[in-house]
């Protein structure tokens, strides 16, 4: 059971009382909407937060503290849902439980979050240049990277062309060229901008009552000054004139990448169907496309599709040879054009609804699984519990899976090809 508290006007704390576990988590983060101009500064701030503070100045001081903290940890937590993207800190720490006696976890913990969080050393009015230099430089590294993934970038791009008329197309972590630009002054005056306008969701996982956790937070939380402002809820796929794009690029094998949409997101009653309908279609390795195109038919190396929930897009990705776009390209819409005319088996139902059962069966498995799920559906705006999940999935019918194949509609074909540009 989640039990919800508005600790102040736009910060939300979300508790998930929970003793089967060593160990609890609790993560911070401030929402924002998804936008070209600050993406790249909000995956770049947790990073140069998490170089050092006032009081341990450098990345061996704050080692140092998170053991003393009984092997604790913090990391950078950035994620895009929908709309938003998030930043802030994830912490792992003992459950107190579990400490020496009269030794606590949890309240030291949250001091040295707030001193992460409020505390960072300044020069000339903003962060240190040698933090941010430093974390600029392992975040354009991280972001290339994925650019070298060929896979992961064929489906950025064909994202980013789906998605023009919104943000949702957009990088998760800025484009390079962004990075590389961002000043140390204005990273700064930008963290004291979004903390003071931001929503902020906390997640904690733990034995502690969510009472007292509300308790520990407030003194963090009053120290903030806040002019917070609400977002604009999240919105299904923006409609625009689909296309028809091919790259190329000095690569060994072919990427071709498909985008349809749908307007069943995981806001809408239809969402389980679609999910064992994206299972049926292409997810997992009983999947139509994984054992028609990729074993019978032998005309792609790799296959797979994958649900955007919180926006309505389903995709289809395969690495091919060159030569064999147009052939995979028909048997990709052939393998739908089944699942739309219910050429569906009950064995492949059966499996489709087996696999989404066990992956939300694992949902309680860890904290950080845990705190995954429900920060991410608070946010993308879906109501289900796990249960409430898996008993939706059981009472999907093959009607439902058919009726869901059939509010699929192409809108996006990208092609990656060898060859100079």
């Amino acid at each position: 059971m989640i039990q919800t508290f508005s600790l102040f006007p736009g910060i939300t704390l979300r508790c998930c009382r929970d003793t089967r576990f060593k160990q609890g988590c609790l993560s911070f983060q401030l929402v924002r909407p998804m936008c070209l101009e600050e993406s790249a500064m909000n995956a770049l701030l947790p990073s140069v937060l998490l170089r050092g503070t006032r009081q341990h100045g450098d990345l061996r001081a704050i080692t140092n503290r998170l053991d003393e903290l009984y092997g604790a940890s913090v990391s950078a937590v950035v994620r895009r849902i929908g709309d938003y993207q998030t930043t802030g800190l994830y912490c792992g720490f003992m459950d107190d439980r579990f400490a020496l006696p009269g030794d606590r976890v949890l309240q030291p913990m949250l001091d040295f979050l707030g001193e992460l969080l409020l505390e960072s050393p300044l020069e000339n009015g903003g962060f240190p240049t040698a933090f941010v230099e430093s974390e600029k430089k392992n975040l354009i590294a991280t972001i290339e990277s994925e650019l070298n993934d060929k896979r992961a970038y064929a489906m950025g791009r064909l994202l980013r062309t789906m998605c023009r008329e919104d943000t949702f197309g957009l990088p998760r972590l800025g484009d390079k060229e962004q990075v590389a630009v961002i000043d140390p002054v204005f990273l700064y005056d930008h963290y004291q901008h979004i903390l003071r306008e931001s929503p902020i969701e906390i997640f904690y996982v733990g034995s502690e009552e969510g009472e007292q956790v509300a308790s520990l937070l407030k003194p963090l939380l009053s120290r903030l000054d806040r002019d917070y402002r609400s977002l604009k809820p999240q919105t299904a796929f923006h409609s625009c004139e689909g296309s028809d794009l091919t790259e190329t690029m000095e690569i060994s094998q072919g990427k071709l990448c498909m985008g349809f949409v749908t307007p069943i997101t995981n806001r809408t009653p239809e969402f389980p169907a679609m999910q064992m309908l994206n299972t049926i279609f292409g997810s997992g390795m009983t999947s139509k496309l994984f054992m028609n195109i990729r074993e019978k038919l032998s005309l792609c190396y790799s296959i797979g599709s994958g649900y955007y929930g919180s926006k309505g897009i389903v995709t289809v990705s395969a690495g091919i040879d060159f030569d064999k776009e147009e052939l995979t390209r028909q048997e990709m819409l052939r393998q739908l054009k089944d699942c739309q005319d219910g050429h569906i088996s009950e064995d492949e139902l059966t499996a489709a609804r087996q696999a989404i059962l066990s992956s939300l069966r694992s949902t309680h498995d860890s904290p950080g699984s845990i705190e995954g799920y429900y920060a991410t559906a608070a946010l993308s705006g879906m109501k289900m519990t796990p249960a409430e999940y898996m008993a939706a999935v059981e009472a999907v019918t093959k009607e439902q899976v058919v009726a869901a194949a059939n509010s699929l509609q192409l809108h996006t074909t990208y092609f990656l090809k060898g060859g100079s540009q």
